[in-house]
């Protein structure tokens, strides 16, 4: 086969920084700029978010995310990964759940990343907490600033090998 009959997969990536937020008393998220992506190797634009409506439920099972739960003495945590699809509507997926302590140490080292589909660029994951109070946090119905509630969001371009 000659190098001009070749035939290169098309790239699923984001080349700009969308500074994801989600915090506050309320469940909707913002990015601060347009977010610039591709997937299978066709170039797509997400203009900036402002109180965007967060999804309640899964991409890739379409069901209700599972809440995490927590007690005074242990809780749950999880990564919840955000991405584009071609029509610029956000999607999110979740990952498998495991146990902290009372303090949010994890204490399964099983933490990883949900399968993701290949028709959504992720552009942020979230590694979401809930421990120290005996309620439930569910994302998307659940406020951000909930009692024993915390995330830490990373903005990529692509997702890395595992979740800080």
């Amino acid at each position: 086969m000659s190098a001009n009959n070749r035939v290169f997969p098309g790239m699923t990536g984001v080349y700009s920084r969308g500074a994801l937020t989600a915090t506050g008393a309320e469940t909707v998220h913002d990015t601060t700029v347009s977010i610039h992506y591709s997937i299978g190797g066709k170039m797509y634009i997400k203009t900036a978010i402002t109180d965007g409506v967060t999804p309640t439920t899964d991409h890739n099972t379409a069901a209700a995310f599972t809440g995490l739960t927590g007690t005074t003495t242990s809780g749950q945590a999880c990564v919840f990964v955000w991405g584009l699809n071609s029509s610029g509507d956000v999607k999110v997926c979740q990952g498998p759940v495991v146990s902290t302590d009372a303090s949010g140490n994890i204490e399964d080292p099983g933490l990883f990343f949900p399968a993701v589909k290949d028709d959504i660029a992720p552009f942020a994951y979230m590694v979401s907490k809930h421990y120290g109070t005996a309620s439930t946090w569910t994302f998307g119905s659940s406020n951000w600033n909930a009692t024993g509630f915390n995330n830490t969001i990373v903005n990529v371009a692509q997702l890395p090998d595992r979740p800080v």
